[in-house]
């Protein structure tokens, strides 16, 4: 009896080792696919920060006399483009700019991120986007006019 337990023991010998390795291997792909996602979200968000900043810089790029008069406030599209594509120039990043209407500017920011380590599954960098708008308010004593 004990001679057939013995032979019984002997067929699995090794199913350990690769039950070992195949869960190690899948459980560095979700470590690696966590830590990469993560990475993505989080150049996601610092190109829509980055979209931010450009729009209020180029939304303080207002057209001068009527402004100063107090008879209309509107964006100097030339100079609003010119500053939000700066900032971003600064940044190192590239992007769009529109002004849609007089009060109303809208960046978006491309960038890419690098993945860290599943660079060999997905082919080259994934692509990110960032976009915001910023819009002029008049105010007078703290009231939008």
């Amino acid at each position: 009896m004990t001679h057939l337990d013995l032979r019984k023991g002997r067929g699995e010998r090794g199913s350990v080792s690769i039950w070992l390795v195949t869960s190690s291997l899948a459980m560095i792909l979700l470590v690696g696919l966590a830590v990469d996602l993560g990475g993505q979200v989080h150049a996601q968000q610092r190109a829509h920060d980055l979209a931010a900043q450009a729009a209020r810089a180029g939304g303080q790029e207002v057209q001068g006399p009527p402004a100063i008069e107090g008879s209309s406030l509107a964006i100097d599209v030339a100079a609003a483009r010119a500053a939000a594509l700066r900032y971003l120039e600064t940044a190192g990043l590239t992007g769009t700019v529109e002004v849609s209407s007089a009060d109303t500017i809208t960046v978006t920011v491309h960038d890419r991120y690098e993945p860290r380590f599943l660079g060999a599954v997905v082919a080259g960098d994934l692509p990110v986007t960032g976009r915001a708008t910023a819009h002029l308010v008049r105010t007078l004593g703290g009231d939008p006019r």
